[in-house]
């Protein structure tokens, strides 16, 4: 079997193996695929893996012996799963690798805002607190999250680790799904309509994943439904909030502090108008990346592929 990888090299840059996958057909690793060499890059390979590398109906027509296509990913919004599905094409992808460690970053995110602590790290290392007057200082209101309002839109795998995470820090739950699993309620943690989540939050954590009826959720409108002083929290996916209706509700302090591991385009363009927004964390799409959650990406997507050979696939989203 010929195994075609388009975007290894943010899985993989180098402290990993692809031996798993060797072990399964002819592998060839492309780091990164421009657009106009994909059909060519996949060729007669019956197996194709991409992270972010789109796989249209077009690739898909332009590659008759292709027969699995593997997402590097959680999200699969990258491929046409309905060309796949007509051409008889199974999509697999990701779901369970990066559980703890994008709900372990979105709280680290959290954090920051509440503390400031790179800020005030700087602070110290240029001089600020062995010129000052006082035995401390603060350079922004801190702030203790023990009492306050966590809310989780989206209350899939990652939301739901979040959500334990702000509740050991003393929060209560608010949490809106579109499928709502009433058997996760508990005393602290119950489902609530969107506007009820808006309405009540202190901090909006977003889990859920990017369909045309959750893009731009965090909006003008829904933004005005919030509390004053509200904390936004994305580390899903960038176009679920539209950015200009968010740099407006941060210059106005009506939003007092966002933190974001995604954005609408990515890489960052330059004109993005999150960049330079007062109280504004941006980090560039690490959240699923630490080396222990990569193993087990790389890990299911060895599993998914054996799985496919023997006649019985795994984690499919295109059935």
């Amino acid at each position: 079997m010929k195994i075609v990888v388009l975007d290894g090299y943010t899985e993989n840059p180098g402290d990993l193996s692809w031996e798993g996958l060797e072990r399964l057909g002819d592998l060839t690793v492309y780091d990164r695929t421009p657009a106009d060499k994909i059909a060519e890059r996949i060729g007669d390979a019956e197996a194709v893996y991409t992270n972010k590398t789109p796989i249209s109906a077009q690739i898909i027509k332009q590659c008759p012996n292709l027969k699995f296509i593997g997402v590097l990913a959680t999200g699969y919004n990258v491929i046409d799963t309905a060309a796949a599905k007509a051409a008889g094409v199974i999509v697999s992808n990701i779901p369970t690798y990066g559980t703890d460690a994008v709900a372990q970053y979105a709280i680290a995110l959290l954090l920051e805002l509440c503390h400031h602590i790179g800020e005030h790290s700087d602070c110290v290392k240029a001089g600020e607190w062995t010129h000052n007057a006082d035995w401390c200082f603060w350079k922004h209101p801190l702030v203790e999250l023990a009492g306050k309002t966590f809310g989780v839109i989206g209350f899939g795998r990652i939301g739901q680790g979040t959500a334990k995470i702000a509740e050991a820090l003393g929060m209560k739950v608010l949490a809106y799904d579109e499928y709502p699993n009433k058997a996760l309620e508990t005393d602290n943690c119950r489902y609530v309509s969107l506007d009820e989540l808006l309405a009540q939050a202190d901090v909006i954590s977003l889990h859920c994943p990017l369909f045309p009826s959750t893009e731009g959720i965090i909006n003008k409108d829904s933004i005005a439904k919030m509390k004053d002083g509200v904390k936004i929290i994305n580390t899903s996916r960038g176009p679920l909030i539209v950015e200009k209706d968010l740099r407006e509700a941060l210059d106005s302090g009506k939003v007092s502090g966002a933190a974001v591991d995604v954005v609408s385009t990515e890489p960052i363009r330059e004109d993005n108008s999150l960049l330079g927004a007062r109280n504004m964390i941006i980090t560039p799409h690490i959240a699923w990346a630490p080396k222990e959650s990569r193993q087990r990406l790389m890990d299911i997507a060895v599993d998914n592929l054996k799985h496919f050979v023997d006649g019985a696939p795994q984690n499919v989203v295109n059935k």
